[in-house]
């Protein structure tokens, strides 16, 4: 395999982070929000992480340029919806400017207020913990204080493209699962 090698100098082609970033393949979430003032916020993010499992924590980070970053930093409180395969539509409308993101879209309200997309394959109903600069972004660290979950295909973004997972023959993971968990839980 050929890899391309390029120093990170200041004078590099941004692109280049981002093709390299996008082979690391990723869930897709929306982000949500209630603002102090009431209003709706969400967001389309892929650098949802879990972080620790006791205390349940965990994190993902906005662009600092985000018009939605204030009514996140003042909440609170987020929630973490998980896309399914079949939510791409509603990846790219939470990507997108738009005066109400909600409007037309089914959801509830859950801890704080935060929106809880209809129709996703996991929440996770977060307290804001803490914020870290980075960079360009802010981090935010979150208390999980609800789950909800089930079945189905999660929705995945890989090289600038949505797809999806394919099980391969003959090859399992399972026993890594084990010796990672085993006697924590």
């Amino acid at each position: 395999m050929h890899l391309h090698h390029v120093l990170l100098d200041g004078q590099h082609d941004g692109r280049q982070l981002r093709d390299a970033l996008g082979r690391f393949p990723t869930g897709v979430t929306v982000i949500t929000t209630r603002a102090p003032d009431g209003k709706l916020e969400g967001l389309t993010a892929n650098s949802f992480a879990a972080l620790s499992l006791d205390p349940p924590l965990v994190s993902w980070s906005i662009n600092r340029r985000s018009p939605s970053m204030t009514g996140f930093q003042q909440s609170g409180h987020f929630a973490i919806n998980v896309l399914s395969a079949a939510q791409s539509a509603l990846s790219h409308r939470f990507a997108t400017p738009q005066s109400n993101k909600f409007e037309g879209v089914g959801f509830e309200l859950g801890l704080g207020g935060s929106p809880l997309l209809d129709g996703v394959l996991a929440r996770f109903e977060c307290q804001t913990q803490d914020t870290v600069e980075g960079g360009d972004h802010l981090l935010f660290v979150g208390r999980v204080h609800k789950i909800s979950y089930g079945q189905g295909e999660p929705l995945i973004f890989s090289s600038g493209r949505y797809c999806t997972a394919l099980p391969m023959r003959g090859v399992s993971a399972q026993a890594d699962l084990n010796g990672v968990w085993a006697g924590l839980g």
